[in-house]
């Protein structure tokens, strides 16, 4: 079985639990087998790997799907239990597609399918498209010699790799809070941060699809909450919270307040512009205004995108960047093949703060220099009624485009109101020179986009 509304912008995610299933088994099975001739796999490829996180439906739905590329013909590399950046380091450095089943930050009955070509670059929005088209249709016929399965451990390579982009010799040592949200961090740190000279408090490492403690989503407040109280408690430096799959990051400073991933992004481009001068770093349309001031005024190159991985992956290999951010904490990098990885992001961090002797809060101040709303969602009857109020009451205010949404920008403000890619949602963006300003708008477009229909 497979519902039409797990197939979203970039990936696969529908809810596999319960009664009333969006897909199972019998779908999975058909991605599999669909996915061998989209990607032409019989050809190009002597091998998939496939990756699953710590979700209850992991096992039975990644291998079902491996059954169906197994059926026509094309072997599978399983990685097992890994990360979501641990299965682009094995695309990246086995040069092989690969398929993870993850909905990332998505509640327990959810799952999904992340995928990427070989090297770990993007599938493009057509191809996933041609999936989904293929999977709904009867099943081919199984090759006469199936496709054969082996098991590899990745996840040595990929903390040695991890480890060799960053110089972390000669820092300060550092009290840091480790917030796994019972997901793949859980099995990922122990063989990263767990080698380095730190004093690590582990929250929630016990990979746990259920999410005993709170939900694997970092972009929500309530989510933060523990970390937040364990860095007061151990007086620790900062504190790191990734969401459930572990390819994004989320930075606490020593205060409890959340160091914004925009202020990151800016962090970590003026750290790799110092390292490679006139270097090319992507953003995405939401992320704050101080990362292009920044890459400019360090003497780099900055190429905005629309919001998504696909996207930013897209333009990173393009432009040959070194470096991304995306106000939602995926950050990518051009020595990890362009993808994007939450743990790499977070030993930027810890370099950065362990060669200066200031405290992380006052070491990312002059990296955020607007004041921002955050992501604020809205369910809405009519997506396209509540846009066109938004673009009525703003025209003539500021520049209009629709590269992403809706974006107004003024001389020292913007806002920007977008679907979700993966969720019945209108989100909400908005920045402004001084909190006072950035909340008078803020309020005004959330009570247009909320506005009961006429």
């Amino acid at each position: 079985m497979i519902t039409s509304t797990i197939f979203k912008a970039n990936d696969i995610r529908g809810v596999t639990e319960g009664s009333e299933p969006e897909w199972d088994e019998a779908g999975a099975y058909a991605i599999g087998a669909a996915l061998v001739d989209v990607f032409d796999l019989t050809r190009t490829a002597s091998a998939l790997l496939v990756g699953r996180d710590m979700r209850i439906s992991g096992p039975r739905m990644s291998v079902a799907f491996a059954e169906g590329v197994l059926s026509r013909g094309v072997d599978i590399i399983d990685v097992g239990l890994a990360s979501t950046d641990e299965l682009w380091f094995a695309s990246g450095s086995l040069d092989l597609p690969g398929a993870m089943f993850t909905a990332s930050h998505n509640p327990a009955a959810y799952n999904g399918l992340k995928f990427c070509l070989a090297g770990a670059k993007p599938i493009a929005p057509a191809q996933l498209v041609e999936i989904a088209e293929r999977a709904r249709e009867p099943v081919p016929a199984p090759a006469a010699a199936p496709g054969r399965r082996r098991e590899q451990d990745v996840l040595p390579g990929y903390a040695e790799h991890l480890l060799g982009l960053v110089d972390l010799t000669g820092i300060r040592r550092l009290t840091v809070v480790a917030d796994a949200g019972n997901g793949m961090a859980g099995h990922t740190l122990p063989a990263v941060l767990g080698t380095l000279d730190l004093d690590l408090i582990g929250l929630y490492t016990d990979p746990d699809g259920t999410f005993p403690n709170h939900q694997p989503n970092p972009l929500e407040p309530e989510n933060l909450v523990d970390a937040q109280a364990a860095v007061l408690e151990h007086h620790a430096d900062l504190a790191l919270v990734f969401d459930g799959d572990a390819d994004r990051c989320f930075v606490i400073d020593e205060r409890g307040e959340v160091v914004t991933p925009s202020t990151v992004t800016a962090m970590i481009a003026a750290a790799e512009l110092a390292r490679e001068a006139g270097a090319t770093v992507v953003c995405n349309k939401i992320t704050s205004w101080s990362v292009p001031e920044i890459v400019r005024e360090r003497g780099g190159e900055i190429v905005v995108t629309r919001v998504g991985h696909t996207f930013v992956k897209a333009a990173m290999a393009e432009h040959g960047a070194i470096f991304g951010g995306e106000h939602s904490a995926h950050y990518y990098f051009r020595d990890f093949w362009g993808a994007d990885t939450g743990m790499l992001a977070a030993l930027h961090v810890l370099a950065l703060l362990g060669r200066s002797d200031q405290p992380l809060s006052e070491l990312s101040r002059e990296f955020s220099r607007y004041a921002p709303s955050g992501e604020l969602n809205s369910t809405v009857a009519d997506a396209g009624a509540a846009l066109a109020r938004v673009e009525q009451a703003f025209a003539g205010r500021g520049e209009i485009d629709h590269v992403d949404g809706l974006t107004v920008a003024g001389s020292d403000w913007w806002v920007n109101v977008r679907a979700s890619n993966t969720e019945p949602l209108l989100r909400l963006n908005v920045e402004a020179a001084t909190p006072a300003r950035m909340a008078e708008l803020r309020d005004e477009a959330l009570a247009l986009i909320r506005a009961a229909p006429d």
